[in-house]
């Protein structure tokens, strides 16, 4: 096995737990075949361990967190019993859920989700991709009964690796319409049609939070995707859900789901989320808790400014619509926009419109989605609601 060393003072990050080794970080960068297992060591030879190699990425080596001479289904098998343990313990009654988040899980690059009997696979890194048939053959294993297995390898991140984009069924059947239950609720999720892997599993926490404090209040659930937000919201008890989306697939999706669960104080408008906004409040319509998850206004750090304005912009809006008591409800699963700078930005927009704001929850991306301690780049959902005083 090919070793390879850092420079001299190169190695702080890594020693705090960050399992990515950067290209300008090594002695020297080797000709050597795209997921190579390589050892790196500190400039005076120590070993931080084994990783995957790619020539054609900055992050030029993956640390695994394992002394394994190679990759093997039994390695896989090992990791994947180990997530699903996680997730088992968290979620006791439900089958869908994210089973592997990349680092988090020791499996870098890797992403899965559960949904049942059916899977989406997501690969970010090389030296995984070139092992696809090994974590189908370890899911397979581990999960049995699995009906379906599809990759969403559409990220622009696998570009970075050298990557071709692609998706589709790698094992078994996929179905249109997956029927899952999440906090009680019925839900029909397409695996093949829907954003990212299929279904926002990382707010599943922040929905049931909605939920407990939408009843009697009229909400709108902005970039509202399969309604999960105004679904939880109408089961609550709310007096009106409005779920608003630019997408006909998911809101068609939505009121689906909505009619699935009986739930007749829900409804679905296919319409651009900013036109909506402007139009309600030049008409000065009034609600008592708006809901606002967009999807990430940025992937670099080149186009922060321009996101910023993005959130500056809709949380100006929905600040507008609400009245004392009411209650705003504010994301961003934007990396590169720090908790920071997102509560600035919501500050500023406040205090602009004379507004005072009160947080009573802070929330984050749901358990399923581990955060490395020594990997910040693990933590990207800021979620928050404020009430208007």
């Amino acid at each position: 096995m090919l070793q390879l060393r850092l420079k001299n003072h190169h190695d702080r990050r890594i020693r705090g737990g960050h399992p990515w080794v950067f290209s300008n970080e090594l002695q020297e960068v080797p000709s050597l075949a795209c997921g190579s297992i390589v050892e790196v060591l500190s400039y005076r030879g120590e070993s931080f361990g084994v990783g995957l190699f790619n020539p054609k990425s900055l992050i030029s080596v993956r640390l695994l967190n394992s002394k394994i001479q190679e990759l093997t289904v039994e390695f896989f098998i090992e990791r994947l019993q180990s997530a699903l343990a996680l997730r088992q313990r968290i979620f006791t009654e439900e089958t869908s859920y994210r089973l592997v988040f990349g680092e988090s899980d020791l499996l870098p690059g890797v992403v899965i989700d559960r949904y049942g009997d059916y899977f989406s696979v997501q690969l970010l890194s090389a030296g995984m991709d070139s092992r696809i048939e090994m974590i189908v053959s370890a899911l397979l294993a581990v999960f049995p009964s699995t009906k379906g297995i599809c990759e969403k390898n559409t990220s622009h991140l696998r570009q970075l690796e050298g990557l071709e984009l692609r998706d589709g069924v790698i094992f078994g059947e996929i179905p249109d319409d997956i029927d899952i239950t999440e906090n009680g609720l019925q839900l029909s999720v397409s695996l093949l049609g829907g954003q990212k892997t299929g279904y926002f599993l990382d707010q599943k926490v922040n929905r049931l939070k909605i939920r407990e404090i939408a009843r009697d209040l009229r909400v709108v659930d902005c970039f509202c995707n399969q309604g999960g937000f105004a679904l939880n919201a109408a089961l609550g008890g709310a007096a009106e859900a409005v779920g608003v989306d630019i997408s006909g697939a998911a809101v068609a999706a939505a009121t689906h789901n909505a009619t699935l669960n009986s739930l007749s104080n829900a409804s679905f408008l296919k319409e651009d989320v900013f036109a909506f906004l402007k139009a309600q409040v030049a008409a000065k319509k009034s609600w008592d808790c708006v809901i606002l998850d967009p999807p990430s206004f940025t992937k670099s750090k080149k186009n922060v400014p321009a996101a910023k304005k993005g959130y500056a912009e809709i949380n100006r809006l929905a600040l507008q619509l609400l009245p004392i008591g009411g209650f705003l409800v504010s994301a961003s699963c934007s990396q590169h926009i720090y908790e920071e700078t997102f509560l600035e930005i919501i500050h500023q927009e406040a205090s602009k419109l004379g507004r005072n704001l009160r947080i009573i929850y802070r929330g984050g991306q749901s358990p399923d989605h581990p955060i490395l301690l020594g990997m910040p780049e693990t933590e990207y959902l800021k979620f928050f609601i404020f009430q208007v005083i």
